[in-house]
């Protein structure tokens, strides 16, 4: 009935709803389900009432297949019970076997799980193998890494870590010790750089102080190299032919002894040989060097290692405060710079980049202003020659030894120029003591010659030459003092001695021969013509030695060309050489043998003083002693026989004979005119008050000597009465006052023909003045005598004409 009362298409919907639920899996029936409600209304109830009805049916369709099957059912049944004894058998059986199973297999469940503990172990030992093989090649490099460390091989170190960062550590990270090894490593990098920062400085202590055993060594080297390249520079000469230079003090036998010592010396020591490797050891360099640039720090090193060298060069160029009193302060300082360039120059060609080479220039160019600057200083207080000279061999070796290694040192050879002017002006200083002792140990007298040995012996070290001397038998005497060939011997060992600068300074023969020939011209103007200044001014030299100084100077002079000759063989430089310094030999002495005859002149005018002042006139005698003086006898006689001491002058040529006469004559002319002069004063003296006529006639008396001595030709060579004419001057007062020819005098002055031409009115008037006094006071009664009266009013009116003619001419003037 409800079947008839549904629409017509609820019914198949309903069907299809129910095949679903039926059919489909029971997780699909819910949105089945769902679309019952979501339907018409009473749709709900429509379907419960289809799905009875569907139920319904499915009972009839069960009860039938039931009904069908029941008596099967009962058999089954049946059957069931009969087997239900048999079912209970086996249920004991069962249970008993599993029982006895269960008994059984306790131990192997025991077994069974030892095996399985054993196979985890092994497991478990498998991984721990596998992980120690992994981690076991880290803690291998970590212990050699410790090792490295423990052992100072910190390059090596270095290297060790960086294998255990990229190759090991990354196998291991997870693991908590590589961690804690991660965070050592820039600890141990740390470490690094500060031990071998701290051996760098100890290094750079090390080398400071070993600074000058290495340039001892280096410059030792240099030297035998230089000696070696001489000596075989000085075989090919002699094998060749070639004349290096003569030295005439070592014969040529001690050359080649020299020669073959020299090479012996030099075969022995070249196993010696020594390099600043052997010296110093540079693994502290090498290894900061090579720690440094791993850890990407090199140029912080580069820094600080120039940094460190360049004060320690300002240490090295500090010289000592009396390094200037013995070669060794000399030496020491120049070993202690040596040996710092050696060093640098070894760290520039065996690292890269640590120094460069223009650091080094630059380095040396900074020591090198200072080390000119400090020689230039210091061998200014040097007085020693020798001293000098073994400076300036330090310095040429200096400069070779560094002149090896690459440094310029064109500088240090332009400041041996100066040292050489300081040289020769201490070797000056010194042979100037040297002249003055042999100046002092001259007894100024020919030099005796007894024999033909003294004479051979004195010519060898002295070139004189006088055929008619070598014809003379012996005794015979040279011309010459001793000081004569002792000079001419020291002039050359001053040449020997300015040759010993000039050596190993690399300038040509032209040069050193310019440089001797120079010195020894200063030697020569200066020096020596000093000495021999200083030595005619002593007051112990007297006119005898002065005349033998001129013969001296002139033999000396005569040498100088044999010290041309002397330097020409020691230089190969030949004097026809357009540059060719020429010696001033004849300027030099012919100066001294002015100075010496001005000193003649001079000393022979103080002995006439020294006579004259043995004068002792009475100036108011009446009557002469009828004979001349004794101290003008003296005097005269004096001059005798210092004129015959002229003759002992060099002739032996014209021009010596002329030079002879000239200074004999200009002597006696200046004796002559000096003792007039002399006289005359002793005349007008202001002091003299009073002379008479008797004092008169014996001054004219000494006058009439000295005439005497004028004409009987004291030195020949005079023409006419050239000598007496020094005496003109008192010859034509004194007649003037012993004839009393005033009128005549008055008359004719001023005239060029004048008797009395040479006597001045004021010498006149001054004589007659004194003269006039003595009238009036030795005669008393002359006013009662008319001669006498006459005479003073005579003198009276000379004195007034001769006042007037006095003031005239000062009116005039």
């Amino acid at each position: 009935m409800a079947e008839i009362g549904e629409g017509p298409g609820t019914v198949p919907e309903h069907e299809r709803i129910l095949q679903e639920i039926q059919s489909t899996d029971t997780a699909c029936v819910g949105p089945t389900l769902r679309s019952v409600y979501d339907d018409q209304p009473n749709a709900h109830k429509k379907f419960m009432e289809k799905l009875d009805a569907c139920i319904r049916n499915h009972d009839k369709e069960i009860e039938k297949m039931c009904n069908f099957h029941h008596q099967g059912f009962v058999d089954a049944i049946t059957e069931l019970l009969k087997v239900r004894t048999d079912a209970e058998k086996l249920k004991v059986q069962v249970t008993d076997t599993n029982r006895r199973f269960q008994d059984a297999g306790k131990e192997v469940i025991v077994q069974t799980e030892d095996i399985i503990r054993c196979r985890i172990q092994q497991r478990n030992i498998t991984t721990v193998v596998e992980k120690l093989q992994l981690c076991l090649p880290v803690l291998e490099m970590y212990s050699k890494l410790k090792e490295q460390m423990s052992t100072k091989r910190y390059y090596s170190a270095l290297k060790t870590m960086e294998q255990l960062e990229n190759v090991y550590f990354p196998r291991v990270s997870q693991y908590r010790f590589c961690q804690l090894m991660i965070e050592n490593l820039p600890k141990l990098r740390e470490d690094i750089k500060e031990i071998s920062m701290s051996d760098l400085k100890d290094f750079l202590e090390s080398i400071r102080k070993h600074s000058d055993k290495i340039g001892e060594t280096a410059m030792k080297q240099a030297q035998q190299q230089k000696i070696f390249t001489v000596t075989l520079q000085k075989q090919n000469n002699v094998k060749f032919g070639k004349t290096v230079y003569i030295n005439d003090r070592i014969p040529e036998e001690r050359n080649e002894i020299v020669l073959k010592h020299a090479f012996e010396e030099e075969d022995e020591n070249e196993e010696e040989v020594l390099t600043v490797q052997d010296l110093v050891d540079f693994s502290p360099v090498y290894q900061c060097l090579h720690i440094y640039s791993v850890l990407g720090d090199e140029e912080t090193f580069e820094n600080y290692y120039r940094k460190q060298r360049k004060k320690q060069a300002r240490l090295v160029l500090q010289p000592q405060s009396n390094m200037h009193e013995t070669v060794d302060g000399y030496r020491r300082y120049f070993t202690q710079i040596v040996g710092f360039f050696v060093v640098e120059d070894h760290i520039l060609h065996v690292t890269q980049g640590l120094v460069t080479r223009a650091y080094t220039d630059e380095l040396w160019n900074m020591a090198l202003s200072k080390i000119i600057a400090v020689l230039r200083a210091h061998s200014s207080y040097c007085t020693d020659p020798d001293l000098v000279l073994e400076l300036k061999n330090l310095i040429v070796i200096f400069a070779d030894t560094l002149q090896g290694y690459g440094f310029p040192v064109n500088r240090l050879f332009d400041l041996l120029f100066e040292i050489r002017d300081q040289y020769n002006e201490t070797l000056l200083k010194k042979w100037a003591g040297v002249f003055r002792d042999i100046f002092e140990e001259d007894n100024y007298s020919p030099i005796p010659i007894v024999s033909e040995e003294e004479y051979r012996a004195i010519i060898s070290k002295f070139p004189f030459q006088d055929p008619d001397l070598e014809k003379q038998p012996f005794p015979k005497k040279l011309p010459m003092s001793q000081s004569v060939p002792h000079i001419y011997i020291q002039v050359k060992e001053f040449i020997y001695a300015s040759l010993k600068f000039s050596e190993s300074l690399h300038r040509s023969s032209t040069e050193i021969d310019d440089m001797l020939r120079k010195s020894t011209n200063l030697l020569l103007t200066r020096t020596l013509s000093s000495c021999l200044l200083n030595l005619i001014k002593k007051p112990h030299i007297g006119l005898t030695e002065l005349v033998q100084i001129i013969i001296n100077t002139t033999h000396l002079e005569q040498a100088c060309k044999y010290l041309e000759d002397f330097i020409t063989n020691i230089t190969n430089i030949s004097q026809e050489t357009v540059h060719t310094t020429r010696l001033y030999g004849l300027s030099t002495f012919k100066d001294a043998r002015h100075a010496a005859e001005g000193e003649i002149y001079t000393k022979l005018n103080q002995k006439i003083d020294e006579f004259v002042q043995l004068a002792d006139y009475d100036w108011t005698m009446s009557e002469p002693d009828g004979r001349a003086s004794g101290y003008l006898m003296d005097l005269i006689n004096f001059l005798r026989s210092i004129f015959q001491v002229f003759t002992h002058l060099p002739t032996n040529s014209s021009d010596h004979a002329a030079m002879s006469g000239k200074v004999a004559q200009t002597a006696c002319m200046s004796a002559c005119q000096h003792l007039s002069t002399s006289l005359m004063q002793m005349l007008l003296d202001s002091e003299l008050k009073q002379i008479s006529m008797g004092a008169v006639q014996q001054f004219n008396l000494d006058v009439i000597q000295c005439e005497l001595f004028a004409s009987s030709e004291p030195v020949p060579g005079f023409q006419g009465d050239t000598l007496q004419l020094a005496f003109i001057d008192l010859r034509q007062l004194l007649d003037l006052f012993m004839v009393w020819d005033w009128s005549t005098y008055l008359a004719d002055y001023g005239q060029p023909a004048s008797k009395y031409l040479r006597v001045n009115p004021n010498t006149a008037l001054t004589l007659l003045e004194k003269m006039k006094d003595t009238s009036k006071k030795n005669n008393i009664f002359a006013q009662f005598r008319k001669n006498d009266r006459d005479k003073q009013k005579l003198i009276e009116t000379v004195v007034k004409q001769l006042r007037s003619l006095v003031n005239g001419m000062s009116q005039h003037t």
